[in-house]
């Protein structure tokens, strides 16, 4: 059986995120070390069980890195290349990247590799590859073209076969999707080896991703292509022919490890010979997940879900797994046991065959140095070791969460945040809910005896465990509201369903009043929000143009007594309800009041105390989502759980039962209740047209049925005995 452990979140990477996720990461000289290269500037290198980065580099203002950075193993240097042509080579003890060794080359560079037991070489985008040390002797030597002007290279890997290094790229052609490539590059001897990678019959998929292993003979090429699948290809390390272009069939291994429709965020790496990882949602509309199969008997071993998304990357280092996971670098420790059909089927016994003996867990101090068996050290260590186990025989043991709730009560919120950790990190039992709902008693409890105290990372790790409710601790979202951190409210309104009514208005009139700078400086989950503002400027074309949106337009003139200074500018009236009347931060606040529950009639009362300008901002923001999902054929909004159509129309119905009166009194508040008024009253049309083309289609079929029953007839036959 596979197996996934805890994830560590390497909190300071994200800063260099792009949107297409990171360069790379590669391993150091030194264990449990890595460099990280962001998709801008910056190289980072790590100390994964620190959780702390143990130095950065940057290159200048408007200089770009284009390759991840990698360490040479045989001097222990940083090499990473800037602007395609620009080579620095630096150490730990160097602190600016401009004044470290600089080579310029004489072509653009792709990737530069390296691993134990042989120097760094470096690809370029042509194809060609170099040793570092005679590219450094002569950095402007010329660079031949081994690739055709219509390929570019897609993935590469590099090996050591029995002590050699070996080097595979593969390319496609840029007017031909679907044409792959395999070009295999040997050292010693220097040769190398093309060859074209075949589809099956039934495959017509462009491939998203590739991994490699390699034996002593054979490279196993593994793809994960657009319709799920993982398709196995093996290729020679040593060509049996002189050909120039040997063809490779590539065959089915395992079949729709992922969802089809995934368009990116998908990934593949081989973890031993019998495993391999998987990254992507593995059903349509499915939450991305990190899944472990087994290739030799095709089983799904393990998967963890991804719920904040990924950028479609995954490396493999050891028995450990990085990836983006939302906005941090994500490690994600392993372990893959020996592949047998009964681990693959989840059977596997580990009791204790008979006969066998268990390897202890403890020092011999008897067959240690200096301690033989009869020895005056040796009875001494045995009367050492009665004593101790005599004195911690006499000890209870203490269980793991009442010794977190003693040491809430006196130590810091440093000490007892990796306490928590530490706890949460252990094996849940059945009764796990009850005593997360007690730990969060015993947080809250010395939160009201020390107004000072407020363990706000200790109270985010217990929410998100998904163990707690409104009903469990009470006073969690009263202190949250006390300190005005929407941050944890917003968590609260996503995780719990029995928040009361009261206490939705109350982080609703918050959510409204806070200022813009403040949310700004605030790291709000912003899932539900995309791409509010970008398509401003092409909804007011079309609405200008008189183009209809799911039956609605704001230029129809549905109400012909309308005050005339409502049609003045329609221009400006446009304008003003195709952009987002909130910043995104305060949207997504929004967004997790519209996704809450309640009861209207609970509800209506605690509405009608919010402020007349509130009721009237958050009507504008539902009037704008509104008009976002009348763009879209679905009838939806972009971004991951963002809020429906049918809770966009019950607020506002539910804004205006509450507060009418004044609002109608409000003169900012008319013309968004005129093209409040104009929407119901183009939906009304269109669904009374559309209940009058439902009656046509069912007198249609009507006549069609009496036309298929005229003229019918039967036979029988009769069989004589």
């Amino acid at each position: 059986m596979a197996t996934l452990e805890e994830e560590i979140a390497l909190s300071t990477v994200v800063l260099g995120a792009g949107p297409d996720g990171l360069l790379g990461v590669e391993p150091t000289d030194k264990a449990d070390q890595f460099l990280v290269t962001d998709s801008g500037r910056t190289v980072v290198h790590y100390k994964v069980s620190d959780q702390k980065p143990l130095g950065s580099w940057s290159v200048k203002q408007g200089q770009v890195i284009t390759c991840p950075a990698v360490c040479s193993f045989q001097t222990g240097e940083y090499i990473v290349v800037h602007d395609n042509k620009v080579l620095r080579i630096w150490n730990n003890e160097d602190v600016n990247l401009d004044k470290v060794f600089k080579a310029t080359l004489s072509a653009e560079v792709y990737r530069i590799h390296s691993i134990q037991g042989t120097e760094p070489v470096v690809l370029f985008k042509e194809g060609a590859v170099r040793g570092l040390e005679a590219l450094l002797e002569e950095p402007q030597q010329k660079i031949e073209a081994v690739i055709s002007d219509e390929e570019v290279i897609k993935w590469t890997k590099f090996f050591m076969v029995s002590k050699h290094p070996v080097l595979i790229f593969i390319t496609e052609k840029q007017q031909q999707h679907g044409n792959y490539f395999a070009y295999v590059q040997m050292f010693n001897p220097c040769t190398l080896s093309k060859y074209t990678l075949l589809l099956g019959e039934e495959e017509k998929t462009v491939i998203k991703n590739f991994t490699a292993s390699v034996d002593r003979k054979f490279i196993c090429l593994m793809s994960l292509s657009s319709d799920g699948c993982i398709y196995e290809s093996l290729i020679p390390v040593y060509p049996s022919d002189g050909e120039k272009n040997q063809k490779v069939v590539r065959s089915l291994l395992l079949k729709t490890v992922v969802s089809g429709s995934a368009q990116k965020s998908v990934a593949l790496t081989i973890l031993d010979q019998n495993h391999v990882a998987v990254l992507g949602p593995p059903l349509p509309a499915s939450k991305e997940c990190l899944s472990i199969w087994n290739i030799k008997f095709q089983t799904l071993q393990t998967s963890k879900e991804l719920p904040q998304g990924t950028s479609g990357q995954l490396w493999y280092y050891g028995e450990t797994l990085f990836m983006l996971h939302g906005k941090y670098l994500t490690v994600i420790p392993y372990k893959c046991e020996a592949s047998s059909l009964a681990g693959a089927l989840g059977k596997l016994k580990h009791s204790q065959d008979p006969g066998t003996h268990t390897i202890p867990h403890f020092v011999n101090w008897e067959t240690s140095q200096g301690c033989e068996p009869g020895s005056q050290n040796s009875e001494q260590s045995k009367r050492i070791l009665r004593r101790r186990k005599t004195e911690v025989s006499l000890q209870p043991e203490v269980p793991a969460s009442t010794q977190l709730l003693l040491n809430i009560k006196k130590d810091s919120e440093k000490h007892i945040e990796i306490e928590l950790r530490k706890f949460l990190a252990l094996k849940q039992t059945p009764d796990f809910h009850t005593v997360v709902g007690d730990i969060v008693a015993g947080l809250l409890g010395r939160c009201k005896e020390e107004p000072s105290f407020y363990p706000r990372n200790c109270l985010m790790q217990l929410i998100q465990t998904h163990m707690l409710s409104y009903s469990l601790c009470p006073g969690l979202l009263e202190i949250a509201l006390e300190k005005t951190d929407v941050q944890m409210l917003q968590l609260c309104l996503q995780q719990f369903p029995d928040i009361p009514e009261s206490v939705t208005c109350t982080c609703l009139k918050i959510f409204l009043s806070i200022d813009d700078d403040s949310l700004r400086e605030i790291d709000i989950n912003m899932e539900s929000v995309s791409d509010y503002n970008d398509t401003a400027q092409d909804e007011n074309m079309e609405e200008q143009t008189g183009i209809l949106q799911n039956g609605f337009s704001s230029e129809e003139d549905n109400c012909n007594s309308c005050d005339p200074e409502l049609n003045q500018k329609p221009q400006d009236a446009t304008q003003a309800t195709t952009s987002c009347p909130v910043i995104p931060q305060r949207a997504a606040l929004l967004n997790a009041i519209l996704h809450s529950a309640y009861s209207e009639i609970f509800l209506l009362p605690y509405l009608k105390d919010i402020p007349a300008q509130h009721v009237t901002l958050f009507l504008q923001y539902l009037y704008f989502l509104y008009l976002k999902c009348s763009k879209n054929a679905t009838m939806t909004l972009p971004g991951i759980h963002p809020p429906t159509l049918s809770q966009i129309m019950d607020w506002i119905c539910l804004l205006l039962d509450a507060n009418f009166t004044v609002v109608v009194m409000m003169p900012e508040a008319k013309r968004l209740l005129m093209n409040l008024y104009k929407f119901v009253k183009s939906q009304i049309s269109v669904y009374s047209e559309l209940n009058k083309i439902e009656v046509s289609f069912r007198e249609l079929q009507k006549l069609n049925q009496e036309k298929h029953s005229r003229g019918l007839y039967s036979i029988e036959v009769l069989h004589l005995f």
